[in-house]
């Protein structure tokens, strides 16, 4: 009798390590909420409210009237990547070549390259934890192994030298830093940079970069700039900057980032990997890039922008701050709150329930998840938990990002039923017994 072998699996084991972002996860959740009659206000997606400003998109119809719709250099035209090479060099006192710049479809390409990269299996990647999602999404994906730097509130959010230093080792591959810092709206100092510097210069070889996401580098508050930690003695030669048109020109669907690397010699590895997963971005986009970069009149365009989400930032902290239970510090750049609504949990019966419910549910959830999940549901308000920027680390943190990213009566509407909702015992007990699901 012939025994027939196991069947071979459909999926490759490894796309069940690669995490994702919870923020794009969400919107089932809210078509959900949206297709029985209720308007959500939409308080989780990282994307400017603004138009893209008229002379960017003049631009791409000039070019897309001139042809430029066909296949183009994959590193990014020659034009943008002077323009990109130019801008930075003058921003941080670099000394930037083209040849160094790689074009992008957006921010993530880079992140993802850059783990393939600089990190073999087995080395260990250190990440802000909070922060962005795709810092820690791709670590097990290639084999390597999470480093989670943990900001804690008391700090502000900030990250020390003395956090980092006990986390580099022999074993360290990579370094994502990322200010100004989505979720927290941190902005680093030139001195704490200076400091993080020293450290890494100290307590790393040559080869290890450290990556530095700054897609929020024009939105900062009080008088504070944006400051590159390639910008310090010595790590120019270690980091990779990336930035893009996303956030500083609210222009999130023409997927144009960047990356600037330490060396041509670097820039062409990723030159070949953009060959292989996507050829070439749009031409037309990329001389849109290029009026952004280059036109006087893209600095007011992003300062009305910024003075808005200043305001903004303003009514939204004051508001949060005077909810029982819910406290924020006052973020310094990008446009989110990072509300700590740990008083507001326990409260209403949040963290009880959390305790109570079967353990795979609590595996992939969290108390500010399940509040996240009661403000949508029932007080129809969209924001993101604490455990969608780094799940490692996130244990015991209960917060929420509210992106200001929306008109100033619906962030202060939805400030007002997140107050009525801090309040909500009985309606949170009701919603934990209805059958909606509790993880992203």
């Amino acid at each position: 009798m012939t025994i027939a072998a196991p069947p071979t699996p459909l999926l490759a084991d490894r796309v069940h390590r690669i995490g994702t972002e919870a923020a794009f996860a969400l919107g089932a959740s809210i078509a959900e909420v949206e297709a029985k009659g209720e308007r959500v206000i939409r308080c989780n997606l990282g994307q400017p409210d603004f138009p893209v400003p008229k002379h960017i998109t003049d631009a791409v119809k000039r070019a897309l009237d001139a042809g430029l719709t066909t296949y183009c250099d994959p590193q990014g035209i020659p034009e943008l990547r002077a323009a990109v090479a130019r801008s930075l060099s003058e921003k941080h006192g670099l000394d930037i070549g083209p040849e160094r710049v790689v074009v992008y479809p957006g921010g993530r390409p880079a992140i993802g390259f850059a783990h393939m990269t600089y990190s073999e299996a087995g080395e260990e990647v250190i990440y802000p934890s909070p922060g962005y999602p795709l810092f820690e999404s791709f670590v097990a994906y290639f084999r390597c192994s999470p480093v989670p730097v943990v900001l804690r509130e008391e700090d502000g959010f900030g990250l020390s030298r003395a956090a980092l230093e006990p986390l580099l080792s022999e074993k360290t591959g990579l370094i994502f830093l990322n200010f100004p810092s989505n979720p927290t709206g941190g902005v680093a100092t030139r001195t704490q940079l200076a400091e993080l510097s020293e450290v890494i210069l100290e307590k790393t070889g040559p080869n290890v970069r450290v990556f530095s996401d700054e897609s929020y580098e024009a939105i900062t508050f009080d008088g504070d700039e944006h400051v590159s930690i390639a910008s310090m003695p010595g790590m120019e030669a270690r980091t990779i900057i990336a930035s893009g048109c996303s956030k500083t020109y609210a222009w999130t669907g023409g997927r144009v980032g960047w990356a600037v690397y330490p060396t041509a010699e670097e820039a062409q590895v990723h030159r070949k990997l953009a060959i292989n997963f996507f050829a070439s971005i749009p031409p037309y986009n990329q001389w849109g890039a290029i009026e952004a970069l280059q036109s006087p009149e893209s600095a007011p365009a992003i300062q009305e922008m910024v003075d808005a989400f200043q305001r903004r930032r303003d009514l939204v902290v004051a508001a949060l701050n005077d909810i029982d239970g819910i406290s924020c510090q006052n973020p310094k750049g990008a446009f989110y709150a990072f509300p700590n609504v740990g008083g507001a949990l326990e409260r209403i019966g949040v963290l009880d329930a959390y305790d109570r419910l079967p353990e795979h549910i609590r595996t992939d959830s969290s108390p500010a998840t399940l509040f996240q999940l009661f403000l949508l549901h029932r007080y129809q308000v969209a924001t993101m938990d604490r455990r969608s920027f780094n799940a490692l680390g996130s244990e015991g943190q209960h917060f929420l990002r509210i992106s200001t990213a929306n008109a100033d009566d619906d962030l202060a509407e939805a400030v007002r039923r997140m107050a009525d909702a801090a309040h909500d015992a009985q309606g949170f007990e009701s919603f934990i017994q209805a059958s909606i699901q509790l993880t992203l």
